[in-house]
């Protein structure tokens, strides 16, 4: 599914929605509190959510796909994925879009085609079915991928907290994932920015702002 094809959901006000995307320790909670910063002091509500776990729901279907402990079959994964992003999206993403404010939020659909239809080998067609079902047809006005090397984004994340479920998958199937985000990139040119987030915060928050500056 390209941009070309999906339909933007109509929305009042000005609100824009931002998707941060990117492979395990790429960045993006750190990008995300400085955008919330700057977006601020410019008087604009900021709403910071994230998938999965934006929603109560969210919330324990994210504790179920991330526990160390839980297997999960893959095709189940990803309906729990969408499940999460269906809830989301109405009880959260939508309400504040029309109400103009900006919403940032950590991963949405491409993470679900680059680590269910690439990492884990699903069928595509499928994966995008399940995200048409969730989102209704609403598109990210933008989408910030922070790209890293695989290696060093899981030293990160190991680093910071101690591999979940996903990080633990291996290093394989994380390079799947990051090859599906540069195919993403590709196929959404209009919709996404590579931001590389092996420079220092301060550089990749300068140049995420000029990745948004359009979207003044």
């Amino acid at each position: 599914m390209t941009d070309s094809g999906s339909t933007p959901v109509p929305r009042g006000g000005h609100g824009r929605f931002v998707t941060f995307e990117g492979g395990e320790g790429a960045g993006k909670t750190t990008l995300i509190r400085a955008l919330v910063t700057e977006l601020g002091q410019s008087g604009r509500e900021v709403v910071v959510t994230r998938e999965p776990g934006g929603t109560l729901l969210g919330g324990e279907i994210r504790r179920l796909l991330l526990s160390p402990d839980q297997h999960v079959e893959a095709v189940a994964e990803l309906l729990l994925y969408g499940a999460d992003r269906a809830q989301h999206l109405g009880e959260v993403v939508r309400p504040a879009l029309a109400r103009g404010a900006w919403v940032l939020c950590d991963r949405h659909v491409d993470s679900l085609v680059a680590y269910q239809a690439f990492g884990r080998g699903l069928d595509r067609v499928m994966v995008e079915q399940v995200n048409g079902w969730a989102t209704g047809g609403l598109v990210p006005d933008r989408t910030l991928w922070l790209d890293v090397p695989v290696a060093e984004g899981l030293r990160r994340a190991g680093r910071e907290r101690g591999p979940d479920r996903l990080e633990g998958a291996g290093l394989a199937f994380h390079e799947r994932v990051r090859e599906g985000f540069v195919v993403l990139a590709g196929e959404h040119a209009s919709r996404f920015r590579r931001l590389d987030g092996t420079r220092a915060p301060g550089d990749v928050l300068a140049d995420a702002k000029m990745a948004l500056a359009d979207l003044e």
